[in-house]
């Protein structure tokens, strides 16, 4: 019987976790903050931005909104970004993407101080995860490791493959995975032979966004298969990038979709935005 791993509990569990040490910091005067800039009106946008609202409040950690006009200049955009790396009561920024055309994704999120770069997307986190040292780590590829440690799952031998070369997940994934002594391959739309790669995996995890692309046929029998993906049917119904039902009875463990890695995400955001604060109370 294969091992239904549960985002929901072990979310649950860091974010219980985070309260309590959110709490110790209180009791020592000392309060954690996020602040979160959304522009536009994207709906899904704005759906993650009341989740992640609610998260904080859940941790005991503050919340400081800017909801922008689609319409904003990169200017006071940047200057937005600018006046909270300055503030001593900022422990975490976060940027809300997708950020409307004319606005260039890759200044705004380099503008954020790696200090505050709870997201994990700054080049200077980048490059201190693909040299080993501490940094912030993009929200998803970290609870996709506390998910595999927490279910009792071994990476150091293993073999693992990674579908996927995102910056936000494929890429640091597999640092990740590297760093705790997994044999790492990344595949992607140009690799050849792409289910015989995936078949030596025993752990296998897909991030390419096509939903059900990955079958048994992609699976080696006792694999543990990680499904990034959330993609929604003409039916309204959330499907992952795996086929959950045919892959199945071929696992040793396996992530639902939703309920398995999407609920991780917010919980490690938590994480880094209250390890920002302790680091800066050691200071």
């Amino acid at each position: 019987m294969a091992l239904i791993i549960d985002g929901k509990k072990i979310s649950s569990e860091i974010k219980d976790e985070v309260r309590d040490r959110v709490s110790v910091l209180k009791e020592k005067g000392i309060s954690v903050t996020l602040a979160v800039i959304l522009v536009g009106d994207d709906p899904a946008s704005a759906v993650y931005v009341r989740n992640k609202k609610k998260a904080c409040e859940y941790c005991g950690i503050e919340s400081l909104s800017y909801e922008l006009p689609s319409d904003t200049s990169e200017e006071k955009l940047l200057g937005l970004v600018d006046e909270l790396n300055e503030r001593e009561d900022v422990d975490g920024i976060l940027v809300q993407l997708p950020l409307p055309g004319h606005l260039d994704e890759r200044k705004v999120t380099d503008r954020i101080s790696p200090e505050k770069d709870v997201d994990g997307f700054h080049p200077v986190n980048v490059g201190r995860l693909s040299m080993g040292e501490p940094g912030f780590v993009s929200c998803t590829p970290q609870g996709i490791m506390e998910l595999i440690k927490r279910s009792g799952i071994t990476v150091e031998g293993k073999e693992c493959v990674v579908i996927g070369r995102s910056n936000i997940v494929g890429k640091p994934l597999s640092m990740l995975l590297l760093r705790e002594n997994g044999t790492v391959t990344v595949c992607h739309s140009r690799t050849a032979d792409l289910k015989a790669v995936a078949k030596r995996a025993d752990i296998l995890c897909a991030a390419i966004g096509k939903p059900c692309f990955v079958t048994s046929e992609y699976v080696k029998e006792g694999a543990c298969v990680i499904d990034v993906g959330i993609n929604r049917g003409e039916d309204g119904k959330l499907r992952g990038d795996v086929d959950y039902e045919d892959v199945l009875p071929h696992v040793s463990a396996i992530t639902p979709v939703p309920g398995g890695v999407g609920p991780m995400t917010i919980a490690c955001l938590m994480k880094n935005c209250l390890e920002s604060a302790e680091k800066k109370a050691d200071r």
